[in-house]
């Protein structure tokens, strides 16, 4: 269940509220007595920052807003300060909250709704007392008048979004299969508005897709390939945008087995990609943004069976080139570079995929960041980097110079798949390159796409990362 987020154009007296401001004085035309105004102000003396006035009727809670210079160092303050009020509202069996800013700036409300609501994603289809877990929120008001209405229905359709993006992650393989993302993908499709084709296993055996079908070979169930589509009348683009996400609904790492702790057993997120994809092309349809798009999510698990792919092997990709086997826990390459070189059919003006792609990138950035490279133009990168520093999903651009090529060389093929201890985020990412003939950008969300635990408005388990990244991209395109 989603936040319900609607514009209010005054203040209702019985509702609790939140206000948020950077001066005493402007509070003194909100709804407080002397001596409630006295007790904020002594407050904000002692440097509080988080103050709560408990009108009986109602609680009002003042955020003094940050006072840094960078702007998008303040606006993500504002966004962590939000996560913090649910354990506020769940205490006190909060329902309905008002967003206030006394200068009636829009983007900090926005930011603020943002977050108080992605703080509230629950995943709790498997608690046999999931109604006692629930948190009390149902609907936040922004307090505004200069706010639109389409401001209301991109943020709500960005919600609702990483939240299904979340879902998808967090499901475990037992129910989230290949076939079962095809449903969800329906399900979306006719709720969005975005067109949905589904390619079954004969169809990607005649295209010669040898990444997926190899990387299928031990499973049980047959792999699938989803191609959506946004086309509308009023697209800023001629040529369509493509996006491409890892669909590994779970990784065991095949015959190169992972390690179960801390590895393989969070590995039904391998597809932390794949829901990106398909979050932002919900995002980007029901909102109506005027973009023209394509997503493509190749879908398997990689596990071990009788007839699995090895270690030696080597397959023929969709677009002829044949690589060399040395790890079969380096499937999610295969899977995307088949969905790369099938992309090149729709000739277009630029091509991003997403995908938890490699240990490497988690090991160069952590959980902060999501490692980017590839051969898009500078200005391209400038704008993502502006998209992933207002969003606060952040990226860090690596080089990607010819020289790593080398060490993807085979001696008995023509590439192997991989490329050794070194480097190991680049050559993954330049494996990919020979299977692209487009301005490209390749997002190796590994870090970001899963946490452990809360960490301010990213909850535990899938965190939607790259759907609030490209949603902003788009909107500004």
């Amino acid at each position: 269940m989603t936040i319900n987020i609607q514009k209010q154009i005054s203040i209702a007296a019985s509702q609790s509220i939140v206000v948020l401001t950077d001066n005493f004085d402007k509070l003194k035309e909100v709804q407080f007595s002397d001596d409630e105004l006295y007790f904020i102000k002594k407050s904000i003396e002692n440097k509080e920052k988080f103050i709560v006035i408990n009108q009986y009727k109602r609680i009002v809670f003042i955020q003094i807003l940050p006072d840094d210079k960078d702007e998008n160092e303040k606006r993500e303050k504002i966004r962590r300060a939000a996560a913090k009020l649910k354990s506020y509202l769940n205490r006190n069996k909060i329902c309905d909250i008002q967003i206030v800013e006394t200068d009636n700036k829009t983007q900090y409300q926005i930011d603020y709704a943002e977050a108080l609501a992605l703080s509230h994603y629950q995943f709790l289809k498997y608690f046999e007392n999931k109604n006692d877990k629930l948190n009390s929120l149902k609907n936040i008001f922004l307090v505004n008048n200069k706010i639109s209405d389409e401001e209301i229905k991109q943020l709500s359709a960005l919600i609702e979004a990483v939240y299904k993006a979340r879902t998808l992650v967090n499901e475990p393989v037992s129910f989230m299969d290949a076939e079962q993302m095809v449903k969800e993908a329906e399900a979306l499709s006719k709720d969005c508005g975005f067109k949905l084709e589904v390619l079954e296993k004969k169809q990607i055996e005649s295209l010669k897709m040898g990444g997926l079908l190899a990387v299928n070979k031990g499973s049980a169930k047959p792999p699938r390939f989803m191609i959506m589509s946004w086309e509308p009348e009023n697209a800023k683009n001629e040529q369509p945008i493509v996006l491409v996400g890892k669909g590994i609904v779970m990784d065991t790492g095949g015959y190169s087995l992972k390690p179960t702790a801390d590895s393989m057993d969070y590995m039904k997120s391998d597809m932390g990609g794949a829901a990106a994809v398909i979050g932002t092309m919900a995002a980007v349809s029901k909102a109506g943004l005027p973009v023209k798009l394509i997503g493509l999510v190749p879908m398997t698990d990689n596990a071990i069976g009788p007839d699995a792919y090895m270690p030696g092997d080597v397959i023929t990709m969709h677009n002829g080139k044949t690589v060399e086997v040395l790890n079969t826990d380096a499937e999610g390459r295969l899977i995307l570079a088949d969905a790369l070189s099938y992309a090149q059919k729709y000739n277009p003006e630029l091509v991003f995929d997403l995908a938890t792609l490699t240990g490497a990138a988690v090991m160069a950035v952590g959980t902060l960041a999501t490692v980017a490279m590839g051969t898009a133009n500078e200005d391209i990168f400038r704008r993502l980097e502006i998209s992933a520093f207002s969003t606060f999903e952040r990226i860090v651009q690596m080089p990607f110079w010819d020289d790593y090529k080398e060490m993807l060389k085979s001696n008995i093929a023509d590439l192997k798949n991989i490329g050794g201890r070194m480097a190991g985020s680049i050559t993954a990412g330049k494996f990919l390159e020979h299977f692209t003939d487009y301005p490209w950008v390749h997002l190796d969300i590994a870090g970001p796409a899963y946490m452990k635990k809360d960490t301010d408005y990213l909850t535990t388990g899938g965190t939607g990362v790259g759907v609030r990244l490209l949603f902003d991209f788009f909107k500004n395109y």
